[in-house]
């Protein structure tokens, strides 16, 4: 079983994502999420899936669409942590990266697909890995992290974000 990461194994700004993840089955959780997401998602009619809250917010489509863009960065950094990596990671603007995308243009469904898609591969990749690899430290962003914390940090995004489409957004599973 995959432990909790310790404080040291990323920057403070990641404790809200993993302080969402109160769980210890890391892998478990992960899993979990792709039905957690499907069943949100069959919630929505098609007519909110271009829905904003407020100006200048990210509609439903584009929420999805950042979510499955973040679990590429992550489990890319993931990957490349758990197997040795020593030259840093890159940053990325989540903003500029929803804006050059057609994500507003897709339907929720196909981004749901792709997101189930995405997911299932990181979760190939994390089941491989060994004791060792887990605990790999890495600099990504310009600061460390471990292959342990992205994990945890990939799945309280996805919380987080279900969170927000909850709240801000109104949608409710099972609608």
């Amino acid at each position: 079983m995959i432990s909790r990461p310790s404080e040291n194994e990323y920057v403070s700004y990641y404790s809200k994502y993993i302080s969402l993840v109160p769980e210890s089955d890391i892998l478990s959780v992960l899993a979990m999420q792709i039905d957690d997401v499907a069943q949100l998602v069959k919630s929505v009619r098609p007519e909110q899936e271009t829905y904003r809250y407020a100006p200048n917010k990210w509609s439903i489509r584009e929420v999805l669409g950042h979510v499955i863009d973040v679990e590429r960065v992550f489990g890319y950094r993931a990957f490349c942590i758990s197997r040795g990596e020593i030259s840093p990671l890159p940053t990325y603007d989540d903003n500029v990266y929803v804006a050059q995308s057609n994500y507003s243009e897709r339907r929720l469904q196909d981004l749901l697909a792709e997101s189930s898609l995405v997911r299932k591969s990181n979760l190939e990749v994390l089941c491989q890995l060994n004791d060792k690899q887990w605990i790999r430290m890495g600099t990504a962003n310009n600061n460390p992290i471990s292959v342990r914390a992205l994990s945890f940090i990939m799945a309280g995004h996805v919380r987080h974000h279900i969170n927000v489409l909850h709240t801000s957004y109104k949608l409710s599973a099972g609608a």
